[in-house]
Formats: structure tokens, C-alpha cells, sequence
């Protein structure tokens, strides 16, 4: 099944859930243990109605979604087709269904809380480094470039944060001379400025937002930067 572009999936006006990097979140209050039990059972069986499933975290006070398909066909410029991690049509439609089990459970969304976090590491050697941080991760060769054609790190179990590699010369990654790992902070689209804002409030500069609002590098007192993302397509849609 194809993978969905970010315009899609904004078009399709799920308002329980966000995109954040590849997936979609939702986040739904439940009062209680037994109300998350009763809810879950019925997204399971509103999954097993086609053969599709989210991931689910269930805590205090509320519980977590994430849907994603593994085999979206992504097509690159010469028009090869690759197997990768991303939100399909499939998603959409459970997604829609999830909403109105929970809307019979009387159970409501938090979209605005929804956030997940990414590790970068800039390296011009992505492939000869790659297998020790799968190694070190995961514990399993299998997680390099898997659901990506290209070399990024991702269990599929979810223990760890996603690593994907940017790019860096050479001769800045033997000197050292520049910050090689970040973390990015994927957010909902209606708190980017609210987390800009509490981020530069306790003393940190926003030091490139030129590809803002998608990307927003965020500096503290020492110079170690991080970056908050969101979706741009979804933000421009609100």
C-alpha cells in the first residue's frame, strides 16, 4: 500500500490524532484501569476487522496509540520502490474507527499532548557505523535500515528511541570540532510555539529556525542544540 504524503494526511482531519515522524499518535483519558481495558478490547477488535493494529501503551490516568503500517511502498526519484515504516491508508481508517470507539466509550482525546523523541548523530560514515549502534541499541543487526531505505536505526519492539545519521565531512567529524549527536522533540502542531517559548524562557536561544515550523534548532547555555519538529503540512492546515 502506498505511503501517505504529510498533505494527505492532513487532508484526512483526524483530530484525535498528529503525525509525528512517521506515525500516528493519539493520546485518550481514561479514569480508570478497567475503562483502558474495555477501550482497548474495542480498538482490538475494531483492528482485527482489518487485519491491521496499533501500538499500545496503557498508563496512569491515560493511554497511548501509535499507528503506523511496516510494508508502505515509498517510491524514490528513479522510481524504485522500497518497504518502509509510515502511515498508509490503512492508518487512516483505523485511526477514524479508533475515534468513534472511543467516542462510544465516552472516552476523550488529548491531541496536544502527543510527543515522541529522535536521536541524531551526524556522520559521513553511516554504513561502517551503523551495525554498532544497532548492536548497542537493539542487539540485533536486523534494526539497521529497518522500515528505511536508508541506514537509521529502529527496533521494532519500540524500547529505544529511533537514531537516523545526517550528513558531516570528514574532516569535522575527526576534529570534533562541531556537536555530532541531538535529540529531536516531535510535538503536536498547536504547542510548538507554547514549547519554543517554555524552552527559550528557561534560558535557551533558538539558533536556526530557517526550515521552521517543521525544524527548530534550540540551544542551552552550554551550545548543546536539540530540535523540536512538528508537521508542517499539519500546521499550515490549522
Amino acid at each position: 500500500m502506498d505511503m501517505l504524503r504529510s498533505g494527505e494526511i492532513a487532508a484526512a482531519g483526524l483530530t484525535d490524532w498528529r503525525k509525528l515522524a512517521q506515525a500516528l499518535h493519539a493520546r485518550y483519558l481514561v479514569g480508570d484501569f478497567a475503562t483502558a481495558a474495555r477501550f482497548v478490547a474495542g480498538v482490538g477488535e475494531a483492528g482485527d476487522a482489518i487485519g491491521h493494529h496499533p501500538r499500545v501503551s496503557i498508563c496512569d490516568g491515560w493511554i497511548d496509540l501509535q499507528l503506523v503500517s511496516t510494508d508502505a511502498v515509498y517510491r524514490d526519484d528513479e522510481g524504485v520502490e522500497h518497504l518502509v515504516e509510515w502511515v498508509t491508508q490503512q492508518d487512516v481508517d483505523l485511526a477514524r474507527r479508533i475515534s468513534e470507539v472511543a467516542a462510544d466509550h465516552g472516552i476523550d482525546a488529548e491531541p496536544s499532548s502527543v510527543s515522541m523523541v529522535e536521536l541524531g548523530l551526524d556522520t559521513a560514515r553511516s554504513a561502517t557505523i551503523a551495525p554498532v549502534w544497532a548492536a548497542l541499541l537493539t542487539g540485533h543487526a536486523e534494526s539497521q535500515g529497518h522500515g528505511s531505505p536508508s541506514d537509521e536505526i529502529r527496533d521494532p519492539t519500540g524500547r529505544v528511541p529511533h537514531l537516523w545519521f545526517g550528513d558531516a565531512d570528514d574532516a569535522a567529524a575527526s576534529a570534533g570540532a562541531r556537536q555530532r549527536f541531538h535529540v529531536e522533540v516531535y510535538v503536536a502542531p498547536e504547542v510548538l510555539e507554547q514549547r519554543i517559548a517554555a524552552a527559550v524562557a528557561a534560558g535557551g536561544t533558538v539558533v536556526d529556525d530557517r526550515e521552521a515550523p517543521s525544524l527548530t534548532v534550540i540551544a542551552d547555555q552550554d551550545g548543546n542544540t536539540g530540535v523540536i519538529c512538528t508537521d508542517a503540512a499539519a500546521a499550515s492546515a490549522r
